[in-house]
Parts: structure tokens; C-alpha cells; sequence
């Protein structure tokens, strides 16, 4: 009973009005923690109320873990995820930086990759929020967008869970919307952490067995081949760096067409993954082609495409996938 009465006497402290992301999703990782999982949650700017609590978050001016105090609007304030970030961390990032490891544990149980699963979800989803609530943009200041963002983020929705401005509403029922505000976070936070560990660590373990068999496809060991059509941008460099692949870089992955036909696809590894730029495009002269034309043109037996994009192509088999894998590097 006793230990009961000392959970529920914890108290989490944030600042009252407008609320944000990063301390609607801070307060949420808290509350996914042995330490603070039945806590109570107050909403207040009275300086004597916030020193009752346990922890403290996005207000107080004071970023302490050791009083668990974690606040970043205080002038001088440089806190980074780690020395291979640049992004200043809000409240959330700093949440995340000293908990996020149990957060995790808490979603989807004791896993073998804690340590990858911890670094990827601040990259991929943490990292946003915290240069957001930071005013930091994603492009430099002289450059102009071509369009508008959707108001879809993460971000922008929590905003939304605000009164509007000709909105009256009392405390406690701004109070109430945080608390909409911060499941909301949580539960996408969840989301985003269940896939990586149902569907992206996967798809890592079948890059790293293809890397480990490049040298069988083709001498070079700038060929790979995947068992099945996934997601391989991202792990492939990251996997190169770990490796030390930079002097040998991948330049083409092969891989079976998603649907059971047995088509196989060829497709150039990018200089980025979100881009097109490629290492080494298909030939010019295969581009925009299809199915017999293109098999002419190839000398490859069994073709189906090219793209006129030079990025991606497909093949009846695995075999003259590989052909035209090994022409397009030989070119």
C-alpha cells in the first residue's frame, strides 16, 4: 500500500495555456516510466506549485536531470541529443534523452536492439519535434518552398487540439485538451516504435545477409540481391558506413516484384534515400523502353522496363535482373 501512495504522490509539472508537441509527448513518455507511470499531472506557471512536483517539464527555466527538471527556454541553454546532433533539444528531446530507452522497453517489451531502435525513433521521429518547438528550419533561410506543407504533421495537429482564437474555454477544459494533445503524441510515438520493430528491423536483417553475399553475385561486390522487395534505402548506407563500404560502394540492388509472378526488379542505390539522384543510372540507351524492344537493345534476355527515369527497371528473372545489373556496371 505503501508504495502505491508513493506513486500516485508524484506529481508532473507543466506550464498552463497554449501547450506544444514536444511537452504534450515529454509528459506522455513519463508517464510510460517505472518512476512516474501513475503520477499527476499539473498545469501551472506558479513557481511555488512547480517546486512541489517530482519533475518538471518545458517550463521553470531549469534544465537539471538530477532534479529531474527539464526545461530549455533558459538563455545559454545548448543541450544536443548527442555529438552527432546539431539540433537543440526541446522538452521533449530531453524527455526522450534520459527515458526514451525505458519508453521503449515499456511499447514493445526487451528487444535485442534497444540501443538501434533507441537512436532511429529520435532521428525519425523525436528530432522533428524538437527543431520545430525550436524554431529551426529544415532548409536554409534563402531558400523558397514550391508548395505549402498539409497541416497533417504531428506537430500541427497538437496545435490544433488549442482554442482557436475566438474560442472561450476554462482551464480545466484546456487542461482536458492537453491531455487529448499528449495520448495523441504518445500513441504515434507507440506506432512508430512498434514498426521498426515489426517491419523495419526485419527488412535490416535481410540488407546485412545480401551485403554478406555480395561478394558470391558479382566480383565487384557492387551487387546485391535482397530475398524479398523491402524497405533497403536507408540501412544499405548506413550498414556501408558500419562497413566501411565507401571505397566500394553498392550501385545496384536486386530484388523480387512484390507481387507472385516471379519478376525480379533492378534498382540504382540513390546518393540519398528520399532522392533520385543516382550512384550509377541505368544506360541511357535502355531508358523508356519495354518488354522486346527493350531486350533487343539490352542483349538481356526476359526484360520488362526501364524507367525513362534511368533509376529502376524489371526483369522475368532473377538471372536477367542480374544481366542487366552486370551490363549497367560494366557500361
Amino acid at each position: 500500500m505503501s508504495k502505491i501512495l508513493s506513486a500516485v504522490s508524484k506529481v508532473i509539472g507543466t506550464h498552463s495555456g497554449h501547450f506544444h508537441c514536444d511537452e504534450a509527448l515529454a509528459v506522455w513518455m513519463l508517464k510510460q516510466t517505472a518512476a512516474f507511470k501513475q503520477s499527476k499531472l499539473i498545469r501551472t506557471r506558479d513557481p511555488a506549485k512547480l517546486s512541489e512536483c517530482t519533475v518538471v517539464v518545458d517550463v521553470g527555466g531549469i534544465y537539471d536531470p538530477s532534479q529531474h527538471k527539464y526545461d530549455h527556454h533558459q538563455r545559454g541553454f545548448a543541450e544536443t541529443f548527442d555529438d552527432c546532433h546539431l539540433t537543440k533539444l526541446s522538452s521533449a528531446g530531453l524527455v526522450y534523452k534520459h527515458f526514451g530507452r525505458e519508453v521503449i522497453t515499456s511499447i514493445v517489451g526487451d528487444t535485442n536492439h534497444l540501443d538501434t531502435i533507441y537512436q532511429k525513433t529520435y532521428n525519425g521521429f523525436v528530432e522533428s519535434l524538437d527543431a520545430h518547438d525550436n524554431g529551426i528550419s529544415a532548409y536554409p533561410a534563402n531558400l523558397s518552398p514550391l508548395f505549402k506543407q498539409s497541416p497533417t504533421s504531428l506537430a500541427a495537429r497538437v496545435e490544433q487540439k488549442n482554442p482557436s482564437w475566438n474560442e472561450t474555454l476554462t482551464d480545466p477544459q484546456i487542461d482536458a485538451r492537453f491531455v487529448e494533445a499528449s495520448d495523441m503524441a504518445g500513441s504515434e510515438l507507440s506506432q512508430y516504435v512498434e514498426r521498426l520493430v515489426s517491419s523495419w528491423l526485419p527488412a535490416r536483417s535481410l540488407v546485412v545477409e545480401a551485403l554478406e553475399h555480395r561478394q558470391e553475385l558479382h566480383p565487384s561486390g557492387q551487387i546485391i540481391a535482397l530475398k524479398r522487395s523491402c524497405p533497403w534505402k536507408e540501412h544499405l548506407m548506413d550498414l556501408e558506413k558500419e562497413h566501411g563500404l565507401s571505397d566500394s560502394p553498392i550501385l545496384y540492388v536486386l530484388y523480387p516484384d512484390s507481387a507472385p509472378n516471379g519478376n525480379w526488379r533492378i534498382q540504382c542505390v540513390p546518393t540519398r534515400p528520399e532522392g533520385f539522384e543516382n550512384r550509377k543510372s541505368l544506360p541511357e540507351s535502355w531508358r523508356g523502353f519495354r518488354d522486346q524492344e527493350l531486350s533487343q537493345i539490352s542483349k538481356v534476355d526476359g526484360c520488362i522496363f526501364v524507367h525513362a527515369g534511368g533509376f529502376i527497371g524489371g526483369n522475368r528473372s532473377r538471372q536477367g535482373a542480374y544481366e542487366m545489373a552486370r551490363l549497367a556496371l560494366e557500361n
